[in-house]
C-alpha cells in the first residue's frame, strides 16, 4: 500500500490515451490512494463519466457549474473545495493544447482553473500524451520546458506505436509505469545526485556450451534495491546476472553472464560511483577446464574431471580502491548466519553487510534482514524485498550523512 492514505486528483483531458487512465485509477487505488477524478468535456469523447464514477467510487466532476442530481448548482467552487486537501494532480492524459494553457496559466475550464487555483505546496504530475509531430513542435518544447522550470513533474512520454499510424515520441506510458513514478514521486529523496552502483542476479559459469553452474538468485533483493535507490533520487546503474526481472523505471541496466564479466563491469563504473551495493549471489569458482563442445555422456564411462579456479572478489577489489565508493556487502547464508556475516565484515573491510538465511530468502517475496557493522547487529523481520530495500537505502543515506 505505497500510496496508502494519499488523495490522487486525476486530471483527464482529451486523447485516446484516455483509456489507460481506467486502469491507472484502480491501480492508484490497490495502492491505497483515493482517487477524485476531474474531466475536461474533450475527455468525455473517449471515456465516459460513468466509466471513471464506476472505477473510483467518486462522482466526477467536469463543469465549474456542474449540477448535482437533484438539479441544484453549488457555490460555483470546485476548483478551490477540489484542490484543497490532495496530495498531488496527476493529470494523464495531458494533451498539446492542455500543456499549452498550463505554461501561459490560462483557465477557461473546471480542469485547467483547479490547476491554477492549487495551493503552492500541492504537486502537479503530468502524463503528455500526444502524436510525435506535435510533441517535437518547437512550441510544445518550450511548453514543457517552461512547465519543468516551474516546478511542474513530467512523467515520460514514451516513444511507440501511435493510434495514427506513426511512431515516435509522444505515446503516454502505460498504466503501471505511471503508477510506479508517481510512487516514486513520494518516496524522500534521501540520495539526491548520489551516483549508486548495484549488483544482483546469480552469476553463470560455462561448463560447456549448455550447461553451467549458478545458483538460485532470482535477482529481486537487488532489483528492489535498484528501485528503492531510484525513487530516492540517485543515479543507479545495476550490473545484473542472468535474471528475467524487468529493469526498475530509470535504472541504467548493464547485462553480464559471468562473474569475470560482472567483475570487470562493475570495476568500470566503481570509479564514479558513490555507493556500491553488491548483492548478487556471484559463483566462488569458475571451471578451468570448460569444454568448448557439448559434454557427451558414454555409457559406462566416468563423468567428465571438472578442474576448478578461483573468481574475482568483486566486494573486495571496490573497497580495495584508493578511491572507494561507501561499501554494502550481501551474505545469503545457509548456517550461522551472523557469525559467518561479521567474518565476512572484517575480510572484506567494508563498513556494512547485509545477512540474510539462503534457504528463506533465495526467490522469496520477502525476507528477514541483519544489518551488521562494527558496532553490532540490527535485524529487520520479515517484511516485502522492496520495503526492506527501502529501509536499506535510508540507512545508508544516514550512514553517508554521518560520514
Amino acid at each position: 500500500m505505497d500510496l496508502d492514505g494519499k488523495r490522487i486528483l486525476l486530471g483527464m483531458t482529451g486523447g485516446i490515451a484516455a483509456y489507460k487512465v481506467c486502469e491507472l485509477a484502480r491501480r492508484l487505488q490497490d495502492d491505497g490512494a483515493a482517487v477524485q477524478v476531474v474531466m475536461t468535456r474533450n475527455a468525455l469523447q473517449f471515456v465516459t463519466a460513468t466509466t471513471m464514477q464506476a472505477l473510483t467510487g467518486n462522482p466526477v466532476f467536469v463543469d465549474q457549474w456542474q449540477a448535482d442530481e437533484h438539479g441544484r448548482v453549488d457555490d460555483g467552487m470546485p476548483h478551490i473545495a477540489l484542490t484543497r486537501g490532495a496530495d498531488a494532480i496527476v493529470v494523464a492524459p495531458a494533451s498539446a493544447n492542455f500543456i499549452a494553457k498550463l505554461a501561459h496559466g490560462l483557465a477557461d475550464d473546471l480542469l485547467s482553473t483547479l490547476v491554477v487555483a492549487r495551493s503552492s505546496d500541492t504537486p502537479l504530475l503530468i502524463a503528455p500524451a500526444m502524436n510525435v509531430e506535435m510533441w517535437e513542435n518547437p512550441a510544445t518544447q518550450r511548453n514543457v520546458a517552461q512547465l519543468r522550470a516551474d516546478g511542474v513533474v513530467v512523467l515520460g512520454p514514451g516513444r511507440g506505436d501511435q493510434a495514427c499510424g506513426e511512431t515516435g515520441m509522444g505515446r503516454m506510458l502505460e498504466a503501471p509505469e505511471l503508477r510506479e513514478d508517481i510512487v516514486a514521486y513520494f518516496q524522500p529523496k534521501l540520495l539526491a545526485g548520489k551516483r549508486v552502483l548495484i549488483t544482483a542476479g546469480p552469476t553463470f559459469e560455462p561448463i560447456d556450451p549448455v550447461r553451467g553452474i549458478t545458483n538460485l538468485s532470482s535477482g529481486k533483493m537487488g532489483f528492489a534495491i535498484a528501485r528503492a535507490a531510484c525513487e530516492a533520487g540517485a543515479s543507479v546503474t545495476l550490473v545484473a546476472g542472468p535474471a528475467t526481472l524487468p529493469t526498475p523505471r530509470g535504472v541504467h541496466r548493464v547485462d553480464v553472464q559471468t562473474a569475470r564479466e560482472m567483475h570487470d563491469a562493475v570495476m568500470g563504473y566503481a570509479h564514479h560511483a558513490q555507493v556500491f551495493i553488491a548483492v548478487a549471489a556471484v559463483a566462488d569458482w569458475r571451471v578451468k577446464n570448460a569444454s568448448t563442445t557439448k559434454l557427451k555422456k558414454t555409457k559406462g564411462a566416468a563423468p567428465p574431471a571438472l578442474k576448478f579456479e578461483t573468481n574475482p572478489d568483486i566486494l573486495a577489489d571496490v573497497a580495495a580502491l584508493k578511491k572507494r565508493p561507501y561499501c554494502v556487502g550481501f551474505a545469503a547464508e545457509s548456517d550461522n548466519v551472523i557469525a559467518n556475516a561479521q567474518a565476512k565484515l572484517e575480510t572484506k573491510r567494508v563498513p556494512l553487510i547485509i545477512a540474510n538465511r539462503a534457504q528463506d530468502a533465495l526467490g522469496a517475496e520477502d525476507s528477514e534482514l541483519h544489518l551488521i557493522d562494527a558496532i553490532g547487529v540490527t535485524t529487520l523481520p520479515r517484511e516485502s524485498k522492496l520495503a526492506h530495500a527501502r529501509r536499506i537505502v535510508a540507512e545508508i543515506a544516514a550512514r553517508l550523512e554521518r560520514r
